[in-house]
């Protein structure tokens, strides 16, 4: 390297340490003479923070008491929910009357099922009792019939045995008769022997035996006595004929021959039936038994137009039946026009006794709200539904199970009232939160 150029280079570093130590005097002086003010500045500063946090403070503060008061106006709110607050005035123009829950007494009607049914006692199955070829049928099934009147004409050869039987042993009693009457003027005069006396006599009570006998053989086909008495003294009966008869006056319900048919002695050619008076069976229900008894007075609705029909129980099953566990209960019903018809299917109300109950409620204080069976009770300066169950009732009152208290006040008139004001209510808030 060359002098001049080495001078130089000593010379630039020379200054470079000068430089750098004046800088270095320059920066201590600076700052001991801006300490006091940048102090001052920091102070400044963190009083300033100070301020800007205490009104932060204070701005949090006021928006915690809003919030605080918001909630409890929210709290207020929830705690109003379900209650219906109303002025003298408005209770006074809805009618609204309370009462204090108290025991009664409920008028008990029981109202149970039931259906009309023909009287088995004025029912009859017309069955020949012999076998033949059906050669004439002079009813048909909706016919009146009257008692003793020919429905239908069958023609039995087995009838004709019978017949000429009852013929033939009236024959030999006329002649056992002449022969015992001979026998014992013979037997008087001591023209013949004893012995011919008693063998007439004896012919004479078996001829007897065998008429009866023939006769009672014509009785169980159905014949009346006084046909039977005749029958033997007129010569124009056929007798193969068997005249199906009606045994009392009636309506045929059922026919169950065609002309030509060969029926046997078990068929059921007819049924008739007296429809003067049927039969209501009602079914009872285990819960129901201890209100019904014979005798006791029931009004009897078939519905569909026909008049109610008041009736009494005359007879009560003393048996509970397996399959559905009801009693029957039977009603002799008059029925001269013809409109309890069987098969109708009825409803029956029992009048029971007065039946003693822990709390009872009018039926008009009881509303279903929301799905449950509520009555309204007071409840500070307004009302609230509270939800009941409910027991047994009468046309005019229920029995509340649970869910009221003795003595607890509630809306016994003007119930609905309240409960469309609740509705009301709750429709137009759904309809101010649809926009």
């Amino acid at each position: 390297m060359k002098p001049r150029k080495r001078i130089f280079l000593i010379f630039k570093v020379i200054a470079s340490f000068y430089l750098l130590s004046v800088a270095m005097g320059c920066f201590n002086g600076d700052r001991q003479n801006n300490a006091a003010p940048q102090n001052q500045n920091l102070d400044e500063h963190l009083h300033g923070a100070d301020e800007v946090h205490d009104d932060h403070d204070h701005d949090c503060n006021d928006h915690d008491e809003a919030d605080h008061d918001e909630y409890h106006a929210a709290s207020d709110d929830q705690s109003e929910e379900g209650i219906v607050h109303l002025s003298t005035a408005e209770m006074e123009k809805m009618g609204i009357e309370l009462l204090e829950a108290q025991p009664g007494r409920l008028n008990i009607e029981l109202s149970v099922p039931g259906e009309i049914r023909l009287n088995a006692d004025r029912t009859a199955n017309i069955v020949p009792h012999l076998t033949g070829i059906v050669r004439t049928i002079t009813k048909s099934v909706g016919d009146a019939v009257a008692r003793g009147e020919t429905m239908a004409i069958v023609e039995s050869r087995e009838l004709a045995d019978k017949r000429s039987s009852l013929h033939a042993s009236h024959d030999r009693l006329e002649l056992a008769e002449l022969n015992f009457q001979r026998e014992e003027r013979l037997w008087n005069k001591k023209i013949s022997s004893e012995q011919d006396y008693l063998y007439a006599r004896q012919e004479l009570s078996q001829a007897r035996i065998e008429l009866e006998s023939a006769k009672q053989k014509l009785l169980t086909l159905g014949f009346s006595n006084e046909y039977v008495e005749t029958l033997p003294h007129d010569p124009k009966e056929v007798i193969t004929d068997l005249k199906v008869t009606a045994p009392f006056s009636g309506r045929v319900i059922e026919r169950n021959i065609t002309l030509g048919e060969l029926i046997q002695e078990n068929t059921v050619a007819f049924v008739i039936a007296d429809l003067s008076t049927v039969w209501v069976d009602l079914s009872i229900y285990q819960k129901d038994l201890p209100f019904v008894r014979e005798g006791q007075g029931v009004v009897i609705s078939p519905g569909r137009g026909i008049a109610d029909a008041a009736g009494i129980i005359s007879y009560l099953s003393p048996v509970v039946a397996k399959e559905t566990r009801t009693a029957l209960a039977r009603v002799v019903l008059p029925n001269p026009d013809g409109h309890f018809r069987p098969g109708l299917f009825i409803t029956a109300t029992l009048a029971g006794d007065e039946l003693p109950v822990p709390l009872m409620v009018p039926k008009a204080a009881l509303q279903n709200l929301d799905g449950e069976t509520c009555v309204f009770i007071r409840h500070l300066d307004g009302f609230k539904a509270q939800p009941v169950t409910i027991g047994r009732t009468d046309k005019i009152h229920a029995e509340v199970a649970s869910g009221l208290r003795p003595g607890q006040s509630y809306v016994a008139q003007g119930a609905f009232e309240i409960k469309a004001k609740i509705v009301t209510s709750t429709l137009d808030s759904h309809a101010g939160h649809g926009h």
